[in-house]
């Protein structure tokens, strides 16, 4: 797919002139990139650009990462794409594959033309700027390359702008050459990265967000210490606190603040070409068009899955959707009559298994009950799917106390519970023991980052990053197992699991890239 790309562009320059987000908006028309770029303000409308594919429109950046995050089970829809992944069936032809690839690429090669450009441009008067903006454009670079280990272990490094097809890339360092570039890039940017920004300049990438981008590479590459000191100084001097009230990570009122490092930059009200699609594929099944509902309503958690919740837990609100208005039964008395989460709804994994039955009595409570546990992170239940505002979430602080619970755990420095005791605290549930084992405490991180980020479409990377096929632990392959037992399909745990094959395209125009070993 990125083969396919460069053929499309050969010099991507020219794509930078499409804006990054509604707080970023400029929009000018397509200008010649070997002539355009002469000023700072000019630079800047390319590094927007490299924020482009951070939004989600149809089956975009995040959109691909729902559909991989199916491959786990906790998290099903029955539309193709995350069927089949509920399903294990992937090959290196999927579309998703290829399209998130492409994605990927797309911006690091447009992210490497900016600091190529910053590198020669003259601009008496705005050499801060420049650096701040080269520095945007190797924070960029190094989110999408984690957005690339994080599934395929060894894409190849593309570390210049493409002009042809004379020098391409390969993927012969393998993961330490790719973990190594996201580490130098997430270190320099950090190191030249603003704390924060005004409102006017909201979204773009902060020193902090390359603190974390930087802790979790380390946290891959299992250097304990690296990941838990560089997780200290965000926690120690960024200011950064948790949200007194989870569901503020979310909503519409808190965003970009607080704990919310970075995320993407949504409204369709400023931009209409700029809009996510979470809505229409997580909102539920029955939810009345009239009132608002709209889309495909494709994905959904299982029921298991919500009901692993402690009741006391404070994260429920601001995860799932417990009650709504249904069209199930038509209007009730001039009403949709509104249902209600239970655990003892009649539930399964097809379209329309979990909502409430179509015979329910709208009179008895009993029977006006769900089974789906719906997303509330992502879901506007009054907004069209074309009118969606919410910004996307990628870095929030509990990652942060997590990642430093977990390089504390594993290296025996520091205080391993601090972090996890700060989430747990503020979902209010009890602080886990002192004395607790490597291996228990090891399994508690795991269950609260699932807890925590679910919806989030990263716990199968998590999952596979912390297991091993056919070893221990093997938190991926616990969680595909009891799955399919459950719901009786039949898949079986097989090593390319644990790891996205490199798409067709890539393999077939490139002959400098080698295939995953779990695909070979």
């Amino acid at each position: 797919m990125m083969i396919q790309q460069i053929k499309k562009i050969a010099f991507s320059l020219g794509i930078f002139l499409i804006a990054a987000c509604s707080e970023l908006t400029e929009v000018p028309d397509f200008i010649n990139p070997n002539t355009f770029y002469q000023s700072a303000a000019e630079l800047e409308l390319g590094v927007n650009a490299v924020y482009d594919d951070l939004n989600s429109r149809g089956f975009g950046y995040f959109y691909d990462r729902y559909v991989f995050e199916c491959l786990v089970g906790y998290q099903v829809g029955w539309e193709k794409g995350p069927l089949q992944y509920n399903l294990g069936n992937v090959d290196p032809a999927n579309e998703y594959i290829e399209d998130y690839w492409g994605i990927c690429y797309r911006s690091i090669n447009r992210a490497n033309a900016v600091i190529e450009v910053a590198d020669q441009l003259e601009d008496p008067g705005n050499e801060a700027l420049i650096q701040r903006l080269k520095a945007e454009a190797m924070f960029l670079r190094s989110f999408y390359y984690y957005s690339l280990l994080s599934y395929f272990d060894n894409p190849p490094l593309l570390v210049g702008s493409t002009q042809n097809l004379d020098n391409l890339p390969s993927n012969s360092g393998g993961k330490r050459a790719v973990l190594d570039q996201i580490i130098a890039d997430a270190r320099t940017a950090g190191e030249v990265l603003p704390e924060s920004y005004p409102a006017s300049d909201a979204g773009r990438a902060t020193k902090w967000a390359a603190k974390a981008v930087l802790m979790k590479a380390h946290l891959w590459d299992e250097n304990w210490s690296a990941a838990r000191e560089t997780a200290e100084e965000i926690i120690s001097t960024s200011g950064i606190q948790l949200f007194e009230d989870f569901s503020h990570n979310f909503d519409l009122a808190h965003e970009n603040q607080g704990e919310r490092i970075f995320e993407a930059q949504v409204s369709a009200s400023a931009n209409p070409s700029e809009y996510s699609v979470h809505s229409a594929h997580f909102n539920p099944e029955d939810f009345p068009s009239q009132l608002g509902g709209s889309g495909w309503s494709w994905l959904s958690a299982t029921q298991e899955f919500r009901a692993a919740y402690h009741p006391d837990d404070k994260r429920i609100e601001g995860t799932f959707i417990e009650s709504y208005p249904t069209g199930r039964l038509g209007l009730v008395n001039g009403t949709y009559p509104v249902v209600h989460w239970s655990a003892t709804a009649d539930y399964n994994l097809s379209r329309f298994g979990g909502v409430v039955r179509a015979d329910a009595n709208p009179n008895d409570p009993k029977q006006m009950v769900f089974g789906k546990a719906w997303s509330a992170k992502l879901t506007e239940l009054d907004k069209h799917n074309a009118q969606t505002e919410k910004n996307t979430v990628y870095i929030r602080f509990a990652d942060v106390l997590l990642g430093h619970s977990e390089a504390c755990n594993e290296n025996g420095q520091g205080d391993p519970l601090m972090g996890i005791n700060k989430v747990r605290t503020r979902a209010g549930l009890a602080s886990l023991p002192t004395g607790m084992g490597q291996d228990e405490l090891r399994d508690a991180i795991i269950h609260e980052r699932m807890q925590e980020f679910v919806f989030e479409q990263v716990m199968y990377a998590e999952l596979r990053r912390k297991s091993k096929f056919g070893g221990s632990p093997d938190y991926l392959g616990d969680q595909i197992r009891h799955f399919s037992e459950k719901y009786n399909l039949g898949r079986t745990v097989k090593t390319s699991d644990y790891v996205l094959p490199l798409p067709l395209k890539e393999l077939q125009g490139n002959p400098n890239v080698t295939q995953n070993p779990e695909w070979q």
